[in-house]
Order: structure tokens, then sequence, then C-alpha cells
């Protein structure tokens, strides 16, 4: 009976659907054109200026720069006078084509002698200086006499704007490509160093932040009097503008007169003030074995761990109130202690969202610069890699530089989300 049955066909899409699929797509596009323009487009423009050796001054290509003045102060028809140009090669390593001056001369100016690279056509004035290498300066003179218009001109010689044109090569716009930028990278062991401490201060930020935001979500799960109050203190690091917070513990590590080196030094903990953000590290000993401790480094670490914590702790605090109570109780009941109960009941329903914030966390991290740059500029062994994308392009005028590091930057944060994304733990599956 089952064999005599005929299949029914499934249902297909019918043109009222199609239409208000076409509908819907039609007013996605405005936003994913944005998308394209905000996101895609200086992303784009970053790779394309990485493999071109762009400074500073190659943002504008080379143009000629002309200053017209008059000289001399004619008092009567007949009166000398001169018409004075100044160009010049605004490039000081490239040439530019066919350079050709045009300007209309001053009524009642009357023209001596005409300049052996000028023409005169009526009272156009057209002057063609060739090729012009690097650096080059001009200073064009015409020779002339004042008649009355010309004396009756409020500001002679403005009343018309020169014009200049020529040919020059726009190394943002042609299609000469170069890896001289990624080479420089990669062969500076600089830049390795500065790989390391990047990720030292984005593991240990990251890992700090989380800590922190689950000790808090933890203590402040439970009901008291004036939790409400405290929760919002808690997010005072986080919502404070940074150049404020980033100032304050300037002031307070101060070594000369901050309160913590004060408290320090009058407890004998330490026999001299010590320059938190200036001493790139601190030698010891441990069972003879000579050791280093990144000082400044560690020092903007806990400024990072404590700055954004309470967005760890929002998000943590959040999903430990949607887990069921019910669990706790049985737990209590079976004689679990409270490190057991988090251990076995609340951590492995939080490891979905620790896992999220800490991709967020180390994203962001990773692209600090601001902290960083507030607290040390990069110095005392704090130098990480988007402080080293502003000394390249902006400190050194090397964008093509800088532009590379941006592009390491941008791979490594694929690559590691990609892994990350694959490998972390899914709460569903637990």
């Amino acid at each position: 009976m089952a064999e005599g049955r005929s299949a029914v066909p499934p249902k297909g899409i019918g043109p009222m659907q199609r239409r208000e699929a076409r509908l819907a797509f039609l007013m996605l596009a405005p936003t994913f054109l944005i998308i394209l323009l905000i996101v895609m487009g200086p992303l784009l423009a970053n790779f394309w200026i990485s493999v071109k050796p762009v400074g500073l001054a190659d943002l504008r290509p080379p143009s000629v720069l002309v200053n017209e003045r008059v000289r001399g102060k004619p008092q009567a028809a007949g009166d000398a006078v001169t018409l004075e140009y100044r160009l010049r090669n605004s490039s000081q390593d490239k040439e530019i084509r066919n350079v050709v001056l045009k300007d209309s001369l001053p009524d009642g100016f009357t023209l001596g002698s005409t300049p052996e690279a000028c023409t005169i056509n009526g009272r156009q004035l057209t002057c063609a200086f060739g090729d012009v290498p690097a650096k080059w300066r001009e200073r064009l003179r015409l020779e002339g006499t004042a008649d009355a218009p010309f004396l009756a001109l409020e500001r002679p010689g403005r009343e018309t704007e020169p014009e200049v044109a020529g040919d020059a090569d726009n190394i943002l716009t042609n299609f000469e490509f170069t890896f001289e930028n990624f080479r420089k990278v990669f062969d500076g062991d600089e830049f390795w160093g500065v790989l390391r401490v990047t990720f030292y201060y984005t593991i240990f930020g990251t890992v700090g932040a989380l800590v922190l935001g689950l000790f808090a979500a933890q203590l402040l799960n439970t009901s008291f009097k004036g939790r409400g109050f405290l929760r919002g203190l808690f997010l005072f690091p986080y919502v404070s503008p940074v150049i404020a917070v980033a100032f304050t513990w300037v002031v307070l590590f101060d070594p000369f007169s901050g309160t913590l080196n004060a408290l320090l030094t009058k407890m004998g903990v330490v026999d001299a003030p010590i320059n938190f953000f200036g001493q790139r590290a601190i030698e010891f000993s441990v069972f003879g074995l000579p050791l280093e401790f990144p000082l400044a480094l560690t020092t903007v670490i806990a400024f990072e761990a404590w700055r954004y914590f309470p967005l760890s702790f929002m998000f943590i605090l959040a999903r430990m109130q949607s887990i069921n109570t019910d669990m706790y109780e049985a737990a209590e009941m079976d004689g679990a202690t409270p490190m057991q109960q988090f251990w076995y009941i609340s951590l492995p329903q939080l490891l979905g969202i620790l896992s999220v914030l800490f991709l967020l966390r180390f994203i962001w991290t990773f692209n600090k610069f601001d902290d960083i740059f507030l607290l040390t500029g990069g110095n005392a062994g704090t130098r990480t890699l988007t402080v080293d994308v502003y000394e390249q392009g902006f400190a050194l005028s090397n964008l093509g530089a800088g532009a590379a590091v941006a592009v390491v930057v941008f791979v490594v944060l694929v690559t590691f989300a990609t892994l990350f994304l694959h490998f972390s733990p899914k709460e569903e599956g637990l």
C-alpha cells in the first residue's frame, strides 16, 4: 500500500516569495554598501599602500607651486613695474614633465620684452618650461610699464590666478608594486621583539581581564544590601575616559611624587622609589639563576586588566544569573563545597561566554594603541605592533612600512580568530 502511494512533491518558492526576497535584498543593499565603504574601503587601501614605498610627502602628487607678485610702486602712467612669478617643484625627488604656466596680464600693464620661454596672445601669457627636475625653482620676471587702468586697480596682479599644468607620476595611483616594505619589516630583529611583546601583552591582558571579571561576577552574584550600587561602581574603570584614568595611573605610580611609591617607601617595602612606567625590567635571582621581570610591561598589563574587566564582569554575571538554581541546591544537599559547585556547575556553564569574551578581548587588546601610548609612549619594552604602525607611518614618515605592519596585524588576527572559532568549546556540546 505504501508502494502505491504517490509522493507529494515539495512545495517550491512561489512568485510572491521571490518578490519578497528581492525586496528584502533591495532593502539590505544600502547596508551592504555602507559596510563595504566603511570596512572594506580602508582595508583595501591599507593593502594597496603596504606594497608601495609611500611616505607622508607622497600623499600629494608632485606639482608646481606658483606665487605671483608685483614689484614696484608706480605713481603715474609710464612708471616701470615688474610682474614676478616664483615657481618651484613641490617634490624633492621626482621630476614634473611638460610644465606650462598660463595667466592673464593685468589691465593697463604694457610688457616691455617677452621672456624666451613665454609667448603673448593678446593679454594671455603662456610660458612653457618643459621638464623640470626635483627641487626645481624658477623666478620669472616680466618688465613693463603701468598705464592709467593699472594704477586704478586695488590689488594689481590678483585679478586672476595663474594656472600651472604638468605631468607627474603619482606613486599612490600607479601600478608599480614592491614587497620592500615587508622585507624591511621581517628582516629587522626589532619586529620579532615587538611581536613577542604584543602577544605577551595581549594574552596576559586578556586573561587578567577575564579572571578579574569572573571573580567580580562571583562576588556580586549573591544578594546583599547595596549590591546595585556596588555593581555600578565596578563599571567605573570601563566608562571613564581613557585619558583621565591613564593620567591618574601615571600620577599614582610616579617615582617622585606618586602615592604608591610614597607608601612603599614609608612602609620599608622598597629602599628607593620604583619607576613603574619607565623602568624596562627588574633583575633578581632565583636559586642562583639571574632573571628579569618586565616591570613596565607588567604595569601596563595590570592597567589593561583593571580597565576592561567590567565588560567581562557584566557578561559573566548575566550568564550566571541565567543558570538554574536547582542545580546548586541539589549539589549543596549532596555536600558539595562552594569551590566544587563553581568548578563542576558554574564553570562548565560559563565556558561558552568565556570563549566569546576571550576572542573579543584578544582582538581588541591586540589592536589597542591609546592605552600604551598614553602610559609609556611605547618605551621601556612596551612597544606593540599598533604602536609600531604609528611610529613607522608618522614618526618616521614611512606610510608604506606602517601599512605593512598593519597588514601583519590583520593577518595574525584573522588567523587567530579562524583557529579559535574552529577549536573553541561550544556550550551546547558540554
